[in-house]
């Protein structure tokens, strides 16, 4: 489950995070896919006021970047390379974002399109920086994940494509969500900056 250095590997790090919240591993696991519930309940929560701070408009995602693979190995760190790129999973407790409070708006640090924001942020106990919802309806994309022996419902940046987490159904009210995604694939810029 650890290795050496009593790091996690990520699918160990997923599954005792689910068992820690409310036995959503096991319900998880038997209940049909829940991607049209968790679109539906993103579509409802846009309307939910959380105090977010002014910011620049949401991205249209139809202004898609695409880049060779080269290009983009020069353009991110390794790190960020593997998450958004390869679809990595940064270790849990690890990354920079996690523990940050402060106001401001997430950026894909791929393209830069905004992707959520410091009101939508909350503590899950996961590892991971979490959101209730991102910042537009269409600031993100979901895909069907089966890997690591879950079926898990990926999240990835409407604009570039890049891999940013997963998102769940075992969030705070008022969406219900918990969009669990790596530090790697965002950046932060504080508000007023």
């Amino acid at each position: 489950m650890s290795d050496r250095d009593g790091h996690m590997d990520p699918a160990a790090a997923l599954r005792i995070c689910f068992n820690r919240r409310w036995g959503f591993y096991r319900a998880f696991r038997g209940a049909s896919f829940p991607g049209p519930a968790i679109r539906r309940a993103v579509t409802q929560a846009q309307e939910v006021p959380l105090n977010h701070p002014k910011t620049d408009s949401v991205q249209d995602p139809a202004e898609k970047i695409v880049r060779s693979d080269a290009e983009w190995r020069t353009m991110l760190t390794p790190q960020q390379y593997h998450v958004l790129r390869e679809k990595g999973t940064e270790r849990a407790f690890t990354g920079v974002l996690t523990e940050n409070h402060e106001t401001g708006n997430y950026h894909c640090a791929a393209c830069g399109a905004l992707l959520f924001m410091s009101g939508a942020k909350f503590d899950s106990g996961c590892g991971w920086p979490s959101f209730m919802l991102p910042a537009g309806s269409k600031a993100v994309e979901e895909h069907e994940d089966l890997s690591h022996g879950m079926r898990r419902i990926e999240v990835t940046c409407a604009r570039c494509g890049g891999h940013l987490g997963h998102v769940f159904p075992d969030g705070p009210r008022p969406t219900g969500l918990r969009y669990c995604i790596n530090s790697a694939s965002l950046t932060f810029t504080r508000q007023g900056e």
